[in-house]
């Protein structure tokens, strides 16, 4: 039928019934870890600014923004919450094309399920179809998509908007052709914007582009029938010799978003290798980070090109700083999201350590891999090579790890009784008559949020 109409009528005709057990409760996982970091980037400047500068504008007080005790309409809480996932870059990613595929998700979804009836199972069940579509849209375009510049999560995350959205409200397969035709020519998100506020705008845009898309096409708004496969369709126009047979390859039967994995640290990925070996350094062989003389770091090329910013002029961009990360975690220990504040990133101890930094290329490397090596003052040495980060899909994150970390990024923003209750929501959500009873837990009171 072609690429856009086949999934189409995946996206349509799929039987919730038949979703696998495992592929459900990675949907809850999904769910879980992006209610996290969103509640983590709630308060973040980003955020704020966006909020502030949108105000104005927004309509009726329609869904949540997680983590803040304003309402606002529903396409304008699916752009802040997409933000807000994101700003702290420590939302999961699909390793094989890089997208971070839940933010543009969950939070299209979490809007709509407070504007339209959803049950808990729907939201689940478009949550898992949404990020599958999106990550096998993405397959079939990378790396050369992502190599040229393009941000795959800015542009990609909207057709995983609009399959999530067109799955929930149950639309038709013309329907829901015309949604993914419409997020289709939303499109964007340039990598140049990362280590500013742009990057977090990308899910964000793509959760409002993805969501009114949805909206729109159940109204009748139309689009093309072939948006994702013709000559001057979105893999055409934004790819290179697109890979249509690994976009369908086992369709409803082999889920891709069993593949997604989920971040320990808040920052680029490829840095986790780099800091689980300093932090390992740091237990084992480094008493006093001040008599640390060089550190060697032989890493993935990647590692230069996407975090090579020795010198980091603020938080945003010290995510975007292995060199950072580095010193942080050797001076600190534990790379939490708080080591990516400004105030992280001026430290005097961290500015004199990741000047000692020096980054060595290997090819040979994957992009989850790393060797640190230390040298001494005294001229001692110590180096630990790491296989796989945590977080990989080799050594992946458990249930407890990401209650662990969900609670962490709540810390700052709800009570401690109301974190757990609303972290036991999203677990909860399959059995959930509504829901909208997730979003609503995930705000904050109005006295915290003022």
């Amino acid at each position: 039928m072609g690429i856009t109409a086949d999934f189409s009528h995946f996206i349509s005709g799929h039987d919730r019934a038949a979703l696998p057990a495992e592929v459900r409760h990675q949907a809850v996982r999904c769910l879980v870890n992006l209610a996290g970091c969103t509640l983590g980037g709630a308060r973040h400047e980003a955020a704020q600014t966006a909020w502030t500068a949108l105000r104005p504008f927004m309509g009726p007080p329609q869904a949540t923004l997680l983590g803040r005790a304003e309402r606002t309409d529903a396409l304008h809480a699916a752009l802040i919450n997409g933000i807000a996932s994101h700003v702290l870059d420590f939302d999961d990613t699909h390793l094989a094309t890089l997208v971070h595929p839940s933010g543009p998700v969950v939070a299209a979804l979490l809007a709509l399920a407070q504007h339209l009836p959803i049950s808990g199972a729907d939201l689940v069940d478009a949550v898992a179809v949404g990020i599958e579509v999106e990550c096998r849209i993405a397959l079939g375009i990378c790396p050369a998509h992502y190599d040229r510049g393009w941000h795959v999560t800015g542009t990609v995350g909207g057709l995983g908007a609009a399959a999530a959205a067109a799955r929930a409200m149950r639309l038709d397969p013309q329907r829901t052709a015309w949604a993914l035709g419409t997020a289709a020519t939303q499109a964007c998100g340039l990598r140049e914007m990362f280590g500013t506020m742009c990057k977090s705008l990308h899910p964000g845009r793509a959760a409002q582009a993805g969501l009114m898309a949805a909206l729109a096409a159940a109204a009748g708004f139309t689009s093309s029938l072939r948006a994702i496969e013709a000559p001057r369709g979105f893999a055409e126009v934004l790819g290179e010799q697109p890979d249509y047979p690994a976009m369908l390859a086992g369709l409803g039967q082999d889920w891709v978003v069993m593949e997604n994995s989920f971040k320990p640290y808040a920052c680029g990925l490829v840095i986790h290798p780099v800091i689980d070996a300093c932090l390992a350094l740091r237990a084992e062989a480094v008493d006093d980070p001040a008599a640390i003389a060089a550190v060697t770091l032989d890493v993935h090329p990647l590692v230069l090109e996407l975090t090579g910013k020795a010198e980091p002029a603020d938080g945003l961009e010290g995510k975007f700083s292995v060199h950072h990360s580095a010193a942080a975690t050797l001076n600190d220990g534990y790379g939490s999201a708080r080591q990516y504040s400004d105030e992280a990133v001026d430290d005097p101890r961290n500015v004199a350590l990741r000047r000692k930094v020096a980054l060595r290329p290997d090819p040979a490397m994957r992009k989850d891999e790393a060797r640190v090596t230390v040298t001494l003052a005294g001229g001692g040495q110590a180096s630990r090579h790491v296989e796989h980060a945590l977080g990989s899909l080799q050594r992946p994150m458990g249930d407890a790890d990401l209650d662990a970390k969900f609670l962490d990024l709540a810390a700052d923003v709800l009570a401690p009784g109301h974190a757990r209750r609303a972290l036991q929501a999203c677990w909860d959500a399959p059995g959930l008559a509504r829901a909208a009873d997730v979003a609503e837990a995930l705000a904050a009171p109005s006295q915290q949020a003022r």
